[in-house]
């Protein structure tokens, strides 16, 4: 479905260019408001809240004008992860939710992402009508009808109070240190007094934003930071998050990294060990296969989809599952929260620990990683990747590899570059098959 403003996770581009720039947020948020006032009875009342970009300022401005100009009460959150949003647009009995970030984007770049009143992202209708609304000219409501601006000073307590409720009352973290690292971003408060509120000794890293320091050289997206605080430390397990705290990545006490397949191997095997499993889990192309391959030894369903949240979110919906994710460290909960949550997901692995008395190293051996290899190769043309001599080479390596290896070829939605997977039992073999097919894309390119 093509879209003038909208991608496959809100609005996003680099501040002052494009759309994102506060005229035009300004206009975006009066035409959310329209569509939220629409049929409504009442004053309606959006949430919203940000992570720590200099530019979040500036559209939190912006949309709370917009918004009153449509007659829409705004309640201001300030920096708040974005699955707090979500959850606090149902505890608010809000119409709407708006997160500003650009998530594990450095601070050059903003992006807006909406929620409805159920905490889950816009169905397709609505966001045509608001795309459909911006190219319209803006109109103000009458003086009595403009909608009014509050603060929410207990925003940060009602949503930790929220995630310490998803574990059993009593849960104590009492004995474990662990590394938190907020990126600079939303959790930087909110995290660390999570985990100490649950007894653990916590060392936070990542934790002195300044407008522009958000994701640089720390969080999920640059671990190294992490794995040196755990490894001086002597802590337990680490934790990182992204800059808008929907992500995670771990890294064990060895200082290993545990991505977002073997997090999300650890919770399912917890809830399949304990009887409480229900349905199958959704992944995404780039899922490893050892996941794919522990779940079938539990005969668990695994069903993957394209590469990005909603997809994996909209899988689950349709089947009724309640576990998901990406390797990347977006996981959902559904049966928890309505969106990924890195808190939430880092709550379920510490549970578990808890639970089987394992650590962290130990709890992630239970799922053999293939050797993954990925290349990004200069393409001219998606309709390249159908031409005959990819196509052969790609049939060529399937069948080296038989059962025991993968390949994908995924045009970036970013970048003019496909990526070539390759994933299979030996890395060596791997990188071979890898650079084969890349050989073959940049002739099929370079003749283009």
């Amino acid at each position: 479905m093509n879209r003038k403003y909208f991608g496959t996770d809100g609005i996003r581009g680099r501040v002052g260019e494009g759309c994102i720039t506060a005229e035009f947020v300004l206009k975006l948020g009066w035409a959310f408001g329209q569509t939220i006032r629409e049929g409504h009875a009442g004053r309606p009342k959006v949430v919203i809240g940000k992570d720590t970009r200099l530019s979040g300022y500036m559209f939190e401005t912006a949309l709370e004008a917009g918004l009153i100009a449509a007659g829409v009460d705004t309640v201001m959150l300030g920096p708040m992860p974005t699955p707090a949003i979500a959850y606090l647009t149902r505890a608010f009995s809000a119409d709407g939710g708006i997160v500003i970030s650009a998530s594990h984007n450095g601070y050059e770049d903003n992006g807006i992402k909406f929620f409805n009143e159920n905490g889950t992202k816009l169905p397709d209708d609505v966001e045509q009508e608001i795309e459909r609304l911006i190219d319209m000219p803006l109109t103000t409501v009458n003086g009595p009808l403009l909608g009014r601006a509050s603060r929410a000073e207990d925003a940060a307590i009602r949503y930790i109070e929220f995630c310490k409720n998803t574990l059993h009352l009593g849960t104590d973290l009492s004995g474990l240190k662990i590394i938190v690292d907020c990126a600079n971003g939303a959790s930087y408060q909110i995290a660390p007094k999570l985990f100490r509120d649950l007894g653990a000794e916590v060392e936070a890293i990542g934790v002195t934003p300044d407008g522009l320091n958000i994701n640089d050289e720390v969080g999920s997206t640059a671990p190294d930071a992490l794995i040196a605080a755990v490894r001086s430390s002597q802590a337990d397990l680490g934790i990182a998050l992204d800059g808008d705290a929907d992500r995670i990545i771990m890294v064990d006490e060895t200082g290993a990294l545990v991505d977002g397949d073997e997090i999300l191997f650890i919770i399912v095997t917890s809830r399949h060990q304990r009887g409480v499993m229900s349905g199958g889990v959704v992944g995404t192309l780039m899922t490893n296969l050892g996941l794919e391959k522990a779940l079938a030894d539990m005969r668990i369903p695994f069903l993957r989809t394209s590469v990005g949240d909603r997809y994996v979110s909209e899988a689950m919906e349709e089947r009724q599952w309640i576990l998901g994710g990406e390797t990347s460290g977006h996981i959902i909960c559904s049966d928890l929260t309505s969106t990924g949550d890195g808190l939430i997901a880092a709550l379920q692995v510490l549970n578990a620990l808890l639970l089987s008395g394992q650590t962290l190293r130990q709890a992630r051996h239970g799922m053999t990683k293939y050797p993954q290899i990925l290349i990004n190769v200069p393409l001219v043309s998606r309709d390249n990747l159908d031409h005959q001599s990819i196509k052969d080479t790609v049939t060529s390596i399937e069948s080296r590899l038989g059962d025991s290896g993968r390949v994908v070829l995924r045009p970036s939605g970013t970048e003019p570059v496909v990526r070539v997977m390759v994933e299979g039992a030996e890395e060596d073999e791997v990188r071979v098959c890898a650079e084969q097919i890349a050989t073959s894309v940049e002739k099929v390119a370079s003749i283009s």
